[in-house]
């Protein structure tokens, strides 16, 4: 039986205040890795966000956490090249390096390649990727090797659509159906997508509500 990847439900009233009062609280950077050796200690859960170079993951992260600069938005794509983890309550949030920006150097990227890698085969405590779609483009072969990767690593992982406010209700629908396509042949997907605007706070509340609620 084929998944049916409905959009994310709004959630209820403690589900939501749950999310609200985490993100309300102290958000907190405490480090940038480049390797597997400096991961902070294994001791909260986490989940990480995972997404193409400019598909708008640092407004994502800011918008989620109230914050205008926790996480450094750039107009040059692929900038970012460490796994960045910030803290909010008892979890922690990672931030990991675009992937699919063609202008990097070829022994950047596949370093960025074997940290993602590692990172994603080897943090026992990851309890959920959110990889990031942009609602102009949907899926694009290079996130397909990642939802691959996350499929082999056996990651579950959530769709975030962003920039939803970049498009037409009809050519949304028309993505999101290419979406639920792709995402029927990936083991790991969790079968509820949320849709997302930084700009207009749409499915922001969500968002931290599920976080907030992971266990």
């Amino acid at each position: 039986m084929q998944m049916e990847f409905l959009l994310a439900p709004e959630p209820e009233f403690d589900a939501r205040e749950k999310g609200r009062l985490m993100f309300a609280g102290a958000v907190d950077f405490v480090k940038g890795v480049v390797a597997m050796d400096g991961l902070p200690p294994a001791d909260r859960l986490e989940v990480c966000f995972a997404g193409r170079s400019n598909v708008g993951k640092s407004s994502l992260i800011n918008a989620l956490t109230n914050r205008k600069n926790l996480a450094r938005a750039s107009n040059t794509p692929g900038r970012t090249q460490e796994i960045n983890y910030f803290t909010a309550a008892d979890r922690y949030l990672v931030d990991l390096p675009g992937y699919g920006y063609a202008e990097a150097p070829v022994a950047v990227v596949a370093k960025w390649q074997r940290l993602l890698k590692s990172y994603l085969s080897g943090r026992s405590t990851l309890r959920r990727a959110f990889v990031l779609i942009d609602t102009r483009h949907g899926i694009k072969a290079v996130d397909d090797e990642i939802l691959t990767l996350l499929d082999r690593s056996a990651v579950t992982f959530q769709v975030v659509m962003t920039k939803a406010d970049k498009v037409s209700a009809s050519e949304r629908e028309k993505i999101l159906a290419q979406v639920r396509g792709a995402l029927a042949k990936h083991p790991a997907a969790y079968p509820e997508i949320i849709v997302t605007s930084s700009e207009k706070g749409e499915g922001i509340e969500t968002l931290r509500a599920i976080i907030a609620t992971l266990s």
